[in-house]
Parts: C-alpha cells; structure tokens; sequence
C-alpha cells in the first residue's frame, strides 16, 4: 500500500484488518511482519522559509530533496543524517520521514543535537486511523504529550508520519579537521573528551582505526584560529595535522563507509564515552568505529554473536542493525517497558503499527 496524502493514509489504517509495516523510503531494514505500508507517495516541500529558517514537508519527501533546498539558500539540517545504505547493504530513497521516525543523527549531534531537537511539528495518523498534529503550524491536538519528541525515535510504532516541520541552520562557511594518528581506544576517547571540553567548538569527534578526527566549523579566520588552537591544546596526545577540505572523510564518517561491504553483524552503540574502550575491549568484535566524542560506537562483530551479552557491567543501549536471531533494540527495564506499552495502547490500540517491532 502506498497513500498518495494524509486522507488516504488514515483510510487504509483504519480499515487495516491485520499488521502493517511502516517504511519509508525502505533503506534502514526495518523488519517485522504484516502488509507493507510506504510513505515513499506522500511527498513535496509544502513551505520553506528562509527568512525563519523554517522548512515543512511531507514524510515521504526524499532527504536528497530537503537538503538541495536548503542548500539553495545557504542553509542546512543542523543534525546530519547518515545514510545507511552502504552499511546495511539496502536500496532505496531515504525520506525524511525515516529520518524522523528513527532519529537519525550524523557527527553534529555533539553540536547540534539530534533529529528531534531541530523538529518544531508533526502530523500523523494512529492505529485508529485518526490525523494528529502537534507543535508548529493545530486539526487535533493531543494534551500532555510532546508528540514532536515522541514521534521521534518511535520507529512507525506509535503512527504513521504524514508531514514535518524543521527548524534550520545557515551552512558553514568553512571547515578543517584535525587529526591525531595512531593513539589507542583509550587515549582517542580522552583527547576527544579534552577537545569537546574545549571553547573551540568542535562539531565532530570522531575515531576511526589509527585516526583520531576533530572537525571545527565555521567562519575561514575562526576555524584557522581554532584549529591551531586545539592543536597545541592536544600537544601531548601527539604531533596534529590539520587537514583542510575534509568534507569528504566526515561523509565516510557520517555513513560508517569503514564497515561497509563486510561481512557480520552491524551494531550500534550507545555509551558513556568514558565506558567506551573498556566495553570495546570485551566485545570480540571484528571492527569498531567511534563518534561522538566516543558515546556512538559502531561494532562489526561475527555473525550471530550476542553483543548485549558480551557488555557486563557496561551501562548502554544496543541495537542490532544488521543481522538475525537476536531483538534489534535493546530490552527495556520493567518501569520504563510498562510506559511504551502504554504509550502504544494510546495510540495504536489494535497493535497493528510495526508490531513487535520494538519489543
């Protein structure tokens, strides 16, 4: 089924008769069973305002078309979403609905924020069938619940994302990165940790093999300063380069192009960067890739190996993105698996959104 607007896609739900599969534009490997039901139809920029740095669409909008828009004007998605197509061995458009129901967030996070900081609105339909709309630009809206940071993360679960509303960013000027080669896990986390500490405003940190990557953004004669600023300041860490022109290297970043076309699962972890080399020591996986300053960690480990199992006393969150046998999100604690399974009989009472997705 693919709804052409927001009255067709009600219809459907609410006639639906068995479980749905929400996707988008099918590239994250979203998984679960029931008639597959795309957003990919619903598409079109319905407002953009440069002036108020404000864009609106509707879900099934390819990315690629909000961030030519955008760029049009000089301007950008502050969170920088990454295209998993490459790591998850997918096809596909990504839409910026995906972006929104997963949470998608590239290397700016530690800057910027994530997918649902810059959301400002949402229109959706639950599992009754019924159009909801919450934040800015209300036809229903729903008291005691910021359905905007909801909606985000949620994973189809809770609705089906019909438009988006974004605030945005003017695009940078310019950018360097610098670079400290061959340091250990545990050296790249506290040089990272010195740099984000720092006035110096990195928009990316990042540790990728021998590669330890800070990337400093903005105005040519502030990202000059900068940059040799945080090199003296990481003196003892070792000799920095500063590269200019790195677009390039924090694209491959961005979309973990290091594990593309290997083979074994792909994981997805979050952690406490202090945390990050010891839980990385245990794992026994194949090949690791830092960002956000060490709190994202991406694993390549062998097929079927349980990682959660692997993480002891290591407090995080684990999601298998690629693989089989095993729950691709991690299990919730008890309190909080009673809040979702409320949140989800509020809102798709039949339990026919991405059922099971989730659990």
């Amino acid at each position: 089924m693919q709804p052409r607007d927001e009255n067709e896609l009600g219809e459907m739900i609410a006639s639906a008769s068995a479980p749905l599969r929400i996707i988008g534009g099918g590239t994250r490997g979203v998984a679960c069973d029931g008639e597959m039901l795309s957003t990919a139809a619903m598409r079109g920029i319905s407002l953009y305002d440069p002036g108020a740095l404000t864009i609106v669409a509707a879900a099934g909008t390819p990315l690629a078309e909000i961030e030519t828009t955008l760029a049009a004007e000089g301007q950008r998605l502050p969170f920088e979403p990454m295209d998993h197509r490459g790591l998850l061995g997918t096809s596909g458009t990504p839409t910026i609905g995906g972006v929104v129901a997963a949470n998608i967030s590239g290397p700016r996070r530690i800057q910027s924020g994530a997918c649902r900081d810059s959301l400002i609105g949402v229109r959706f339909v639950d599992g009754r069938g019924d159009a909801l709309k919450n934040g800015g630009r209300v036809m229903k809206n729903v008291t005691g619940y910021d359905l905007v940071k909801l909606m985000a993360g949620a994973h189809g679960t809770l609705g089906v994302l019909s438009e988006v509303a974004f605030k945005v960013l003017p695009d940078v000027e310019t950018s360097a990165t610098v670079v400290l080669h061959g340091l250990d896990d545990e050296r790249a986390v506290a040089a990272m940790s010195r740099a984000l500490g720092s006035p110096y405003e990195v928009s990316g940190a990042a540790h990728d093999g021998n590669r330890t990557l800070l990337r400093i953004e903005g105005f040519a004669a502030s990202v000059a300063y900068r940059a040799k600023r945080l090199q003296d300041l990481l003196a003892e860490f070792g000799e920095a380069e500063i590269l200019q022109d790195t677009t390039q290297i924090w694209h491959d970043l961005r979309d973990v192009a290091a594990l593309h076309n290997k083979q074994g699962d792909i994981w997805r972890i979050s952690v406490k960067p202090s945390d990050a080399p010891q839980l990385v020591a245990g794992l026994g996986a194949i090949q690791v890739s830092y960002d956000w300053g060490g709190g994202l960690i991406w694993a390549l480990m062998p097929q079927g190996a349980d990682l959660r199992a692997r993480m002891n006393d290591v407090r995080g969150h684990a999601t298998l993105l690629r693989g089989v046998g095993l729950a691709r999100f991690q299990p919730e604690a008890g309190p909080l698996a009673a809040i979702s399974a409320g949140l989800r009989a509020q809102f798709d009472p039949r339990g026919i959104l991405n059922a099971g997705l989730m659990d």
